[in-house]
């Protein structure tokens, strides 16, 4: 029927009202407070919540752009099954009963080790994915687990463990009541102050103190954005820290310069340290080092001077054969100048959960790896093993695996190697959002949860950030509907094959019970998830300022709550050592260092004269993200840098395309002329090289720039973190 010439029009539709929500990122330790704009479940826009009164000022731009990875054109959808050279989508119950068949029928032929896991950082940064992904691997009884930590973080847990008596116990930095700042191996100035520890908008506030009067001096063998702010600049021979810092402690134990309080009552063993230094010879460890004997005498005596100071050691020591000494000795000044639990030093902050009791009991049993013979390093086997255990014949020999949001291929060593052993697989598993570099043999792509599409309770973490502090990981919007939250793909993996969650008989039932009851109350939130556990680590919370945190004081504080000032004091009480004291000469470091003194001074081999080191983009998060196309404003590639003086000897002028070589494999790309790196170094920033692919087929592969680890051979690793020498492997350069 025609509209009477009276009657008014029809109002238009409405538009959905926008609505702003407040949580954290998670794709590294910052968590930096976020300010997301949502409309229609769509991201409009991701800044900074300046209202969050711990974590935000480090906001980057991988913050600012996770929506792209949200809304990435060649993202999984729907579990996706390999046929031929594609795949097809296929539906969660077909997904996890094939893949739960083919599982039980391997372990039934060759025992739970053939199945093998790979987790990278993501899982990392999710309460609910790592703690589900342990109760699968141990419903399953497999040893063979492997970790992004043993790329460059496992010497600090190597350390922790033999110090302190816990993998978990990373000290964290009272930057604003320091005087005398040593920093080793980090570039603060890029990476904020980051790692397996967090200081929001540390470096600022580094630079505040220095213009009060402190004093900055950075160890690098780059002259780095923190080196070009430092009052000293030590260029150190690359993978020669553990020189200096050696150096630096026979100097203040040999002149008495120790703090004698704490190294008689905090530490013990104390003389065994004096007696390693004094088979040391001083001008022997300034030439391994490559420092001036005077420099390094007057950098430890200012340290020991100081009022207050403290060493820190970062990502640029772990990566080297040399790595978990370099990593003990910077600890080990900090405990014999007295700068543990004191201002302007190290801490423990206990944070509102006790991470520490609850790693001690859910600790993985001992496991020596089948081929190298190597124990695990904080709950993982190292990545560099991971070939060997594939293709090597026998009983346990890895036929299957998950890759967990991870990239190992291009993380690791020697991609190549892993790249084949991948391709013999019986069966491959992948949990992620796209299809990388190492996902490429898989025969399941299972598509996973964006941290934007979650709620997270980051408790495991709280005592790494540098003061006392809360915040719920509020989810943003809601997942497309065929993607489901990892913890719910290993809850249903285990309750396919009929293997016990977290191991103990009669989980499972337990879990079909609440979910009948959520089904038939109609009420998801009754069946059994992170979120009763996260409401009870809430419970289980500490007293902070006399009274115990409650879930209500959590969801009234959107932006966050910070608990009560830093404190000193809790140091001595969380160390998990039987004497409650911490062990400065633990004799397998005592013994690797001798091992490192009696060696000959490293020296290039013929035809490889340079050392391959890294550098940190503040917009570059490992392997993860390189492959956005709108990450990176200047240019998605990474390039050689190459010391003026070693690109003049060359002929190699400033983008020139060269190769670059070792006896494990070449890149090419293009060379970046620069005084930065001193002479016999090259530098390749780590992470790039990965492609995207196109599981529906159609489309070539994405990929920006070239992964420099294909250099680094995958057999040489520290004897005790089991790292590879990401950064001081050698290698030759050739102009093309």
């Amino acid at each position: 029927m025609a509209k009477s010439p009276s009657e008014p029009p029809a109002p238009a539709p409405s538009a959905p009202v926008a609505k702003t929500v407040h949580t954290f990122c998670r794709y590294c330790m910052c968590s930096c407070g976020l300010e997301v704009t949502v409309q229609d479940n769509q991201i409009r826009k991701i800044s900074a919540d300046k209202l969050n009164p711990h974590s935000w000022h480090d906001f980057c731009a991988k913050g600012r752009t996770a929506n792209q990875l949200v809304e990435h054109p060649r993202r999984i959808l729907r579990p996706m099954r390999r046929v031929g050279e594609s795949y097809v989508e296929e539906s969660w119950d077909t997904a996890i009963g094939d893949i739960a068949a083919r599982m039980n029928a391997l372990i039934d032929a060759g025992g739970p080790d053939t199945i093998g896991t790979y987790y990278g950082n993501p899982s990392g940064h999710s309460s609910s994915n790592v703690m589900f992904m342990n109760a699968w691997m141990d419903a399953v009884g497999t040893n063979n687990r492997y970790a992004v930590g043993s790329v460059d973080q496992n010497a600090l847990h190597v350390v922790a463990e033999a110090m302190y008596g816990s993998a978990l116990m990373v000290p964290v930095s009272d930057i604003d009541n320091c005087d005398y700042f040593l920093l080793v191996g980090t570039n603060p100035a890029v990476s904020g102050w980051n790692w397996l520890e967090t200081a929001p908008d540390g470096w600022r506030r580094a630079l505040t103190r220095q213009a009060g009067g402190a004093t900055l001096v950075v160890v690098d063998p780059v002259l780095t954005e923190s080196a070009e702010k430092a009052d000293v600049h030590l260029a150190v021979r690359p993978g020669q820290d553990w020189a200096l810092l050696l150096a630096m402690v026979k100097v203040i134990l040999d002149e008495g310069r120790q703090h004698r309080g704490d190294c008689a009552d905090l530490a013990t063993g104390v003389p065994a340290l004096a007696r390693l230094v004094s088979e040391a010879d001083l001008d022997d460890l300034a030439a391994r080092c490559g420092i001036d004997r005077g420099v390094i005498e007057c950098t430890a005596r200012d340290f020991a001077a100081a009022r207050t100071a403290m060493a820190v050691t970062r990502t640029g020591v772990s990566q080297h054969a040399a790595g978990a000494v370099g990593e003990w000795l910077g600890h080990v000044l900090n405990v014999i100048t007295g700068r543990m639990d004191r201002p302007g030093g190290r801490r423990f902050e206990p944070g509102y959960f006790d991470a520490l009791k609850l790693a001690a009991l859910a600790k993985t049993k001992p496991h020596v790896s089948r081929v190298a013979g190597r124990d695990m390093v904080a709950g993982a086997h190292a990545l560099a093993e991971l070939p060997d255990e594939i293709t090597t014949p026998g009983r346990g020999q890895i036929r299957a695996m998950l890759i967990n949001c991870g990239n190992p291929v291009v993380s690791g060593p020697d991609g190549t190697r892993l790249d084949r052993a991948l391709a013999q697989l019986d069966l491959l598993v992948v949990i992620d959002l796209v299809q990388r570099e190492s996902h490429r043999h898989a025969h399941w792509l299972l598509p996973a949860a964006h941290w934007l599409e979650r709620d997270d309770l980051l408790a495991f973490t709280s005592n790494m950030h540098d003061e006392p502090f809360v915040q719920y990981g509020a989810k943003v919007v809601e997942p497309p509907p065929g993607v489901r939250q990892e913890w719910e793909i290993f809850v249903d993996l285990a309750l396919a094959m009929r293997r016990p969650l977290f191991g103990v008989r009669g989980f499972n039932t337990f879990i079909r019970a609440t979910r009948r009851i959520a089904a038939l109350t109609r009420r998801p939130a009754w069946a059994f998830g992170p979120h009763w556990l996260d409401r009870l680590f809430i419970r289980m919370s500490r007293k902070i300022n006399g009274r115990r945190l409650t879930w209500r004081d959590v969801m009234a504080h959107p932006h966050g709550l910070v608990l009560g000032p830093r404190e000193f004091g809790h140091f001595r009480q969380a160390l998990r050592t039987d004497d409650k004291r911490v062990h400065v000469a633990p004799p397998e470091l005592l013994e690797r260092t001798r091992e490192l003194l009696a060696a000959p001074h490293p020296m290039a081999p013929e035809g490889f004269p340079f050392q391959l080191g890294n550098r940190r983009n503040r917009h570059s998060m490992n392997s993860w993200l390189n492959e956005l196309p709108g990450l990176h404003r200047s240019g998605k590639r990474n390039d050689v840098l190459i010391n003026s003086e070693d690109a003049a000897d060359l002929g190699i002028a400033e983008g020139d395309l060269v190769r670059v070589f070792s006896p494990t494999g070449e890149v090419v790309l293009a060379a970046s002329v620069s005084k930065r790196p001193r002479r016999g170094m090259v530098l390749i920033d780590h992470g790039w090289g990965s492609r995207i692919f196109d599981p529906r087929g159609g489309e070539q592969p994405e990929s920006f720039g070239v992964n420099r680890n294909l250099l680094v051979d995958g057999h040489s690793v520290d004897p005790l973190s089991q790292t590879s020498p990401l950064s001081s492997s050698y290698v030759g350069v050739q102009r093309l």
